[in-house]
């Protein structure tokens, strides 16, 4: 009876050690990369109201960011695998009510980033050139091309013209 007690014991342990081996991984709790925008020169918070959307290869839109007011900086999500993001970026003046949009495009590199076999996949990026619309921006100028999971670099300076 002491060995049949002993046996399963020995299992228990061994089925416990099992299990904790296995959710040991060490897979990010999210694996999506962002792509950092701060607002720079003459106007670094923005007052008028921001909406951005990307504008995807099969000719849908979809919103990342949406009605930002009194903002600095920005976190917009980078796709996986197009070779160029093209950023629409919707500014609605809180007085007038006038709405203007610019364009950013962002040309990239994508190279798959595997923690683990268990782990999905992920997408790093070398940002490599990015330019815009001229209606509202001055220009936007490339600070850090590489993306990846260090949420503190800012990756892209916007230099921004108040509307009237």
């Amino acid at each position: 009876m002491n060995q049949k007690k002993a046996i399963i014991r020995l299992f228990s342990v061994l089925t416990a050690l099992w299990l904790a081996g296995c959710s040991a991984i060490d897979c990010p709790m999210n694996n999506m990369v962002h792509t950092q925008f701060a607002f720079k020169g003459e106007v670094s918070t923005l007052t008028d109201t921001l909406s951005v959307w990307a504008v995807r290869q099969n000719g849908t839109d979809t919103i990342l960011f949406n009605r930002g007011v009194n903002i600095s900086t920005l976190s917009i999500p980078i796709s996986y695998q197009q070779e160029e993001d093209m950023l629409v970026f919707h500014f609605t003046n809180p007085t007038t009510k006038v709405s203007t949009n610019d364009t950013i495009y962002i040309k990239k590199e994508n190279t798959p980033h595997f923690e683990s076999a268990d782990c999905p996949p992920t997408f790093f990026h070398k940002l490599t050139e990015v330019s815009c619309t001229h209606h509202l921006l001055d220009d936007v100028v490339l600070n850090e091309t590489e993306v990846d999971y260090d949420a503190t670099k800012q990756h892209i300076f916007i230099y921004y013209r108040p509307s009237d």
